[in-house]
Formats: structure tokens, sequence, C-alpha cells
């Protein structure tokens, strides 16, 4: 304190009694956040009580992370503390999930032991905007369904939920399978495998056929074939051939088998697999012996 009645402080002073450097409060006064309430005969700053409160508080807010822009708001009353800090609470939810998104696509790449084109295409995918994500997904289902419009309405929707775009706040697992998911859904060659299956449920179903029916008769044939394998029913059994004609009626035991084909392929497994988890989901059963079963038997039923 000075010796002249004043109770003032000198910038070296202030420093001594908060622990901060003289030279962080030389910077911040001159940022306008702590101006001098005087200056001294030789022209030195000299503070007062107020300002160390005012010192603490700016130190505060500088370690909560806060620009000296929105600390000078806050000390002039532009805005208050609560303002600021939620919209700082905001920003830093958003450096969150970008830092959830590097990390993914670095464990990732660790992983895979991915190439420099594979890691700049992983980054690209896995930091589309929100808007950018829907794009390739209603894409993708334009590509899958442009003209079939006797396709079951319950596998659209079904399709469209399995295309899920990231949550706000993924996990590293779901950012990394939106990406496999991402690449999956682009891929021609998995369009065309998908339009195939859709051709293939709208070929026969005419108008006044349920929606949900398709889903239906594959929860009928697990239920059957679950129950033939618990009772040790041989596929090229009479058995076996009795439990088809009350699954398929008189339906081309060919035709069927075409379209279980098309329906059990891998990448299509693998994308139900991703989707479940950028859902948040437990990976519903692929339900891979029961439809074995089941093409085994159609299998022996086309070839006798």
């Amino acid at each position: 304190m000075i010796e002249d009645g004043t109770g003032l402080l000198t910038i070296g002073e202030l420093a001594r009694t908060t622990g901060l450097s003289v030279r962080t409060i030389r910077y911040w006064s001159d940022e306008g956040a702590l101006p001098p309430v005087a200056r001294s005969a030789g022209g030195y700053r000299l503070y007062d009580a107020g300002s160390a409160a005012r010192l603490e508080l700016v130190r505060t807010l500088r370690e909560l992370g806060l620009g000296l822009a929105d600390v000078r708001r806050v000390l002039t009353g532009e805005t208050t503390v609560a303002q600021v800090a939620a919209a700082h609470v905001a920003a830093l939810d958003a450096q969150i999930r970008a830092l959830k998104v590097t990390r993914a696509v670095l464990s990732t790449v660790a992983r895979r032991g991915s190439t420099a084109e594979e890691t700049t295409l992983m980054n690209r995918l896995a930091r589309l905007s929100t808007a950018e994500r829907r794009r390739i997904i209603d894409d993708f289902m334009a590509d899958v369904f442009d003209g079939i419009d006797t396709a079951d309405p319950d596998i659209r929707q079904r399709l469209r939920f399995a295309a899920a775009d990231l949550p706000d706040d993924p996990t590293p697992e779901q950012v990394d399978a939106w990406v496999e998911l991402a690449e999956l859904i682009q891929d021609p060659a998995f369009r065309a495998t998908m339009r195939s299956m859709i051709e293939f449920n709208a070929a026969d179903r005419g108008p006044d056929v349920p929606s949900g029916s398709s889903l239906w008769f594959m929860s009928r044939l697990v239920q059957l074939a679950a129950r033939a394998l618990e009772d040790g029913v041989a596929p090229d059994s009479p058995r076996a051939m009795d439990i088809l004609r009350e699954l398929i009626g008189d339906a081309d035991p060919a035709a069927v088998l075409e379209r279980l084909s098309a329906a059990t392929n891998v990448r299509l497994a693998r994308y139900r697999e991703l989707s479940a988890i950028v859902n948040g989901l437990e990976p519903a059963s692929s339900h891979e012996e029961e439809f074995r079963w089941v093409v085994a038997a159609l299998e022996f039923r086309v070839a006798g």
C-alpha cells in the first residue's frame, strides 16, 4: 500500500496480495478487464480493495475458460455470469463431442491399421454435419426404394430407422459403427443387394396385403425352424417337408429359397449389427441357425 493515506495499491502490491504475476495483471488491465482506479504522480497504476475483488472474479472466469471479451461483458453488466456460463457449457459440449469423434477415429485407425487415404475418409465421414449425414441416409433410401411402390411399408420404416443418425452425444463405439455404416450404405454393390431384397418383397405383394406381413413371415420362419431344431428334425426328412408346407403354403420353394438367400446376405447382417450399435441397442439375434435349417430344407425340396 502506498504511504499517502489513500489505501491504494500499486500493481506490484496487488500481485503479492493475489498471487498473480505483475505481467498477467498488467495484461488484463491493458485489455480493459481491470482498469486502474488512479495513477500515481509518476504515472503508475493504482488499485483499491474493489480492484482486488474484481481481479479475483477475472481470475475465476479465466480459469473456467472464458475469453477476456466475455469477462469484460460480465464486469460491465452487459451480461450475467449465468448467461455466459450457459453459453460456455454449450461450447464445451461441442468441443467434447468433437474430441469423442477424434478419439473414435484414431481408435479405429489404430485397430484397422488404416492407410492415410482410409484415415482421411473415416475422419470426413465422422465429422459430417447432421444435415450431411441425413442426406446420405435419404440418398440411400431413395436409391433402394425408387420405383418400388408395393414393398411392405413396415420394411421401409424399419430400414429408415436402421440407417440411423448419430445421437448428440455419441460413444466412440457409435462413431466407429456410424463410419462403417456410412461406408456401407454408400457402396453401390451393397445398395444393389438391398434393392434386390426389396424387389423380392414387392414382386407378388398385392395392394391388400397388410403392412408388416413380411416381418410376420420371418418371425414365423424363426419360430418353426427353432422348434424343428429343438426336436431334432433333419432338413431332408418328411417332417421337414411338412414344416415347409406350414411355412410357405403353395409358394414356389425355389422362389422362396432365392428370396431367403437375398435376405440372409452377410453384409445385410452386418448392416443390422451396425445399426443396432448406432441406435444404442443390443444387436438382435441374426437367427443364423434357424435360417440355415430352412435354406437346407428348401434346397432339398428344390433338388428333389
